[in-house]
C-alpha cells in the first residue's frame, strides 16, 4: 500500500512539472479531462466491459483455489531468491521505476518537441494513476493477509487501512509493472519489442510469488488491472495518433537491429 501512495506523490510532481506548460495535446487540461472520463467508466460500461470484468473475476477466483499449493512449491526451492532475474523483476515494479520512465520520456519529449516521447510519458503517468487507484481501493476493501503472515490464503481483514500485512490483494508491484510494460508495448508494432517489454513484468509477477509477498491470484488480478488500464489509456489517444509508433528496423549495411520512433 505504501508503494502505491508514494507513487501517487511522485506522479503528482511529474504531471505538474511536465504537462502543466505543455503546448501539444498532452497537457494538464487533457490529463484532467481524461481522468474524469476514467472515473465515469462504471456508469458508462457496456456488455463487453461486464464480460471482461466477469472473466477477470472468475479467473482470480479459480486461481485462489491453487494459491497454497503454488506457495508450497515456491518455498520448497528458494535458491533463486537473490538471483538477478528476481531482483530485476522486483525493481521493475518498484515505485520509482514507472514514474522515472514517465519523467525521462516526458521531459525529453517536452525539451525536444518529440510528440512520441510526450505521448509515452503522458500515458505512463495516466496508467500509474488510474491502475493505482483501483489497486489501492481493492487492497483496503479486501484486507487479504499476505502469505508470509501464515494465516492462510482465505484470511481477510476488510477495510484495513494502515497494516500492510493485509494488503496482499492485488499486488502493487505487479500492477505498476504491467502498467509500464503495456504502455510501452502498445506503442510499438514490433512483436520482438512487445515481448521484450513484457518480459520484465512477467519477472515481477513471478518474483512477488517467489518472495512470498503475494499469492498467485493477487498477481494475476494485478496484471489484468495494469494491462486493461493501459489499453484504455492507449485507446483514448489511438485515433488521433495512429502515426506514432516505436519500430524495430534491420540495418542491412551493418547487420544489426535498431529502434526507430516514427512521429
Amino acid at each position: 500500500m505504501k508503494l502505491i501512495r508514494n507513487s501517487f506523490f511522485f506522479l503528482f510532481l511529474i504531471v505538474q512539472a511536465l504537462f502543466s506548460q505543455n503546448t501539444n495535446h498532452y497537457n494538464l487540461n487533457q490529463f484532467k479531462k481524461e481522468t474524469v472520463d476514467f472515473l465515469k467508466i462504471p456508469f458508462n460500461a457496456d456488455k463487453n466491459d461486464y464480460l471482461t470484468l466477469g472473466i477477470i473475476s472468475a479467473g482470480t477466483f479459480l486461481a485462489m483455489q491453487i494459491d497454497q499449493p503454488i506457495r508450497d512449491v515456491a518455498l520448497s526451492n528458494q535458491k533463486y531468491h537473490s538471483s538477478l532475474p528476481m531482483k530485476f523483476g522486483k525493481m521493475w515494479g518498484e515505485l520509482y521505476t514507472a514514474p522515472a520512465v514517465a519523467l525521462l520520456t516526458g521531459l525529453y519529449g517536452n525539451l525536444s518537441g518529440n510528440k512520441t516521447y510526450s505521448k509515452i510519458g503522458f500515458e505512463i503517468a495516466q496508467t500509474i494513476l488510474y491502475s493505482g487507484m483501483i489497486t489501492s481501493f481493492i487492497k483496503i476493501a479486501a484486507g487479504r493477509a499476505r502469505p508470509f503472515t501464515d494465516k492462510g490464503s482465505s484470511f481477510y481483514k476488510p477495510f484495513t487501512f494502515f497494516n500492510d500485512d493485509y494488503h496482499s490483494l492485488p499486488s502493487g508491484h505487479t500492477t505498476l509493472a504491467f502498467a509500464l510494460s503495456t504502455v510501452l508495448a502498445n506503442n510499438t508494432e514490433s512483436d520482438y519489442l512487445k515481448i521484450l517489454f513484457y518480459l520484465p513484468a512477467m519477472l515481477t509477477t513471478i518474483s512477488r510469488v517467489y518472495h512470498d509477498s503475494h499469492w498467485t491470484s493477487d498477481v494475476l488480478l494485478s496484471a489484468a488491472i495494469g494491462y486493461f488500464t493501459a489499453r484504455w489509456v492507449y485507446n483514448k489517444h489511438n485515433n488521433y495518433n495512429s502515426d506514432i509508433k516505436i519500430g524495430l528496423i534491420p540495418d542491412e549495411q551493418f547487420n544489426w537491429l535498431y529502434v526507430k520512433i516514427n512521429f
